[in-house]
């Protein structure tokens, strides 16, 4: 490669480097303040209001039970903060126990990284629990006595909890921005699988399959992100109006699982129907109008599910969602669709379970979701 060309490309990657690091920066502004306010409130709380004299445990169990995250969990900042406490009394017990030493800071460190990995599997939270009871006997005792440190670090794991309490960010913000993604990838697996059937082209149904596949990482984070909300929730005042809504919407990921499940068995189907030329046009074009109807009826549940609008608006669109897949069960007849061979009935009955599920996930109970289905 010339010379010119080689500088023209590593140019082109340092601008690109300093535009991801900037738009990181930019993003991290909420935490870097929550974790400054958290630890020097903890440091200054500790030192004027306790008398305690260079309070840095304070500081750093603040850090440590905070941790870095756009959105603070509940259960891991009590989880860290309870364990760091433990860690620094541990030492501390056992440094007026045993004294100070070598062999003496052995035995604290291995017992701290013991406790810290009964306590939590992350690598990080180790380190930082040992280096904290490894401080505490190679550090001078403070002023106040036994379990000062202690104290400290305990202030440090209420002060991060405060901070989670308060935080500024909308609880309800990540879990409907994952609820969101997910629908909008079921609707374009089944977009997919339309244009799959109206092309006769198993090759594009076999890539819907994987892309539906590919989604479960989505609904692993999709559970993780309404079960932490909800922590957040339950013990922030600001935002405790929103625990009926996120339990709604925790509702509805049961049936969103199984509605991407089925997807799953669709396009699946779909590969061997068209590999075995079972629907004719008449077939074809109907098919693939009922599932591209299904997709637009996703479309419209995303906005109902992850809309940042008031509860009448939502409550409009799970309105009209329902009535579309109200609409698309009513077809769901193989004899209405125009097909004559059981490959291509077991296609739509293999659909039928995934517009129940749907239909569930918009509040109907499962026998008023069945009730919208064509009779067979």
């Amino acid at each position: 490669m010339p010379p010119r060309d080689r500088l023209a490309q590593s140019r082109g990657f340092l601008r690109n480097r300093a535009k991801v690091g900037l738009r990181r920066s930019r993003d991290s502004i909420i935490p870097a303040l929550q974790m400054t306010i958290c630890a020097v409130g903890a440091y200054g709380f500790a030192e004027y209001v306790l008398g305690h004299e260079g309070p840095l445990f304070a500081a750093t169990a603040a850090l440590i039970s905070l941790g870095f995250s756009r959105e603070p969990r509940t259960r891991r900042v009590l989880e860290v903060g309870i364990g760091c406490t433990l860690g620094i009394t541990i030492g501390e017990l056992l440094l007026h126990t045993l004294g100070t030493g070598l062999w003496q800071a052995a035995v604290v460190l291995f017992l701290s990284v013991m406790l810290a990995r009964f306590l939590d599997r992350g690598v990080i939270f180790t380190t930082q629990l040992g280096l904290q009871s490894l401080l505490v006997v190679l550090l001078p005792a403070p002023d106040g006595g036994v379990f000062t440190r202690s104290a400290d670090a305990l202030v440090g794991g209420l002060f991060a909890l405060l901070v989670t309490m308060l935080a500024p960010r909308d609880p309800r913000r990540e879990p409907k921005s994952n609820v969101r993604d997910l629908l909008h990838e079921l609707s374009a697996v089944l977009r997919q699988c339309a244009e799959a059937v109206a092309k006769s082209d198993s090759t594009v149904a076999w890539h819907a399959l994987v892309r539906a596949r590919n989604t479960q990482p989505q609904l692993d984070l999709l559970t993780r992100s309404v079960r932490d909300a909800r922590e957040i929730a339950r013990i922030s005042p600001a935002y405790r109006r929103h625990l009926a809504e996120l339990g709604d919407l925790r509702g509805s990921i049961g049936y969103l699982d199984l509605a991407v499940r089925n997807s799953r068995v669709f396009a699946r189907r779909t590969t061997s129907v068209i590999n075995h030329a079972s629907l004719d046009d008449e077939a074809i074009e109907r098919v693939t109008e009922v599932v591209n109807d299904t997709a637009d009826a996703v479309d419209i549940l995303a906005r109902a599910l992850a809309g940042g609008e008031s509860a009448g608006a939502r409550e409009r669109h799970l309105r009209q969602a329902r009535n579309e897949l109200s609409a698309v069960g009513a077809q769901l007849n193989p004899g209405s669709l125009g097909i004559t061979n059981i490959q291509g009935d077991a296609l739509i009955m293999l659909f039928r379970p995934l517009v129940v599920d749907l239909l569930e996930s918009t509040g109907l109970s499962h026998e008023e979701a069945v009730s919208c289905l064509s009779e067979v």
